[in-house]
């Protein structure tokens, strides 16, 4: 199982392309789709005025897919059959998780014929059989949404961090599905459906390359270059067009479920990842 494919329904659509293919180094394959490793294809962009999350695919192999869709049945949630040419897939359903958010369970996931190579990110994804990245959902109910997904979908807990960031309480879960150390977290509630989805690259000097054209591209940058305590992961986090934010990132540590204790963390970072605006100079009285 891995996070498959993600879409989003954007406003401004020309700004999109430019944040997916001139910042962040994914390949435009037509029909609003892009790719960034074996996988025919991983984000999905359509016009529209919602500016958020369309849609989140988990990938599973067919028998994990049809022992998910018998814990669905009968925890008695509603799932349906869909049409698996609209994703390049062999099997699709379609349902709606606890918080709302438009969610698909696929197997038989079309791979490319040719191999990835990005103009812009040399070295390439940390993706393939890790799965795209890993996104932080928003959450009507918290421990429900962490139920629906542990119980029902069979992701598995990494760890907690709980503490207070610039003023604001946080509360998140991360779960893996592989060894990824998370391919989804769980926070309170946010304007959008999602907080950040976050893209894996080979190296630091890649992250920092990214940086470079996120400023170059005038992006907001949400918080500086750090390194979160619990994965490990060396990133920045900056403000996609629509709003939510996007986090470009290397170094994440893999779990091994034979040996993985779960734990909680009194910090986001260990060090860095500060809003910018905090340090801008400020006149003398």
């Amino acid at each position: 199982m891995q996070l498959g494919q993600l879409g989003f329904e954007v406003a401004d659509l020309a700004a999109w392309r430019g944040l997916l293919g001139e910042v962040l180094g994914l390949q435009d394959v037509g029909e609003g789709r892009w790719r960034m490793d074996d996988h025919a294809w991983r984000i999905d962009l359509r016009e529209g005025p919602a500016d958020d999350l369309a849609f989140v695919s988990w990938e599973l192999e067919p028998d994990e897919l049809d022992a998910a869709l018998a814990r669905l049945e009968a925890a008695g949630v509603a799932v349906a059959a869909a049409d698996p040419a609209e994703r390049g897939v062999a099997r699709r359903y379609t349902l709606t998780d606890p918080a709302g958010i438009p969610t698909e369970l696929t197997t038989g996931n079309l791979r490319a014929a040719e191999p990835f190579s990005s103009p812009v990110v040399r070295g390439g994804f940390v993706a393939d059989a890790l799965g795209l990245g890993h996104l932080v959902l928003s959450t009507r109910d918290k421990d429900e949404s962490v139920r629906f997904y542990a119980e029902l979908l069979g992701a598995r807990l990494s760890d907690h961090i709980v503490t207070t960031y610039f003023g604001h309480d946080v509360d998140i879960s991360f779960f893996h599905v592989n060894r990824r150390h998370h391919s989804v977290a769980f926070g309170g509630p946010q304007k959008h459906r999602i907080n950040h989805f976050m893209l894996e690259v080979r190296s630091v000097d890649e992250v920092g390359l990214a940086l470079d054209r996120t400023l170059r591209a005038g992006l907001r940058l949400n918080q500086t270059l750090g390194r979160h305590p619990n994965d490990g992961m060396i990133s920045f986090y900056a403000r996609t067009p629509s709003g939510f934010q996007f986090e470009v990132g290397t170094g994440g540590r893999e779990v091994d479920d034979a040996t993985w204790a779960p734990t909680t963390y009194g910090a986001i970072s260990t060090w860095g990842h500060h809003p910018p605006q905090l340090f801008v100079p400020r006149p003398k009285a």
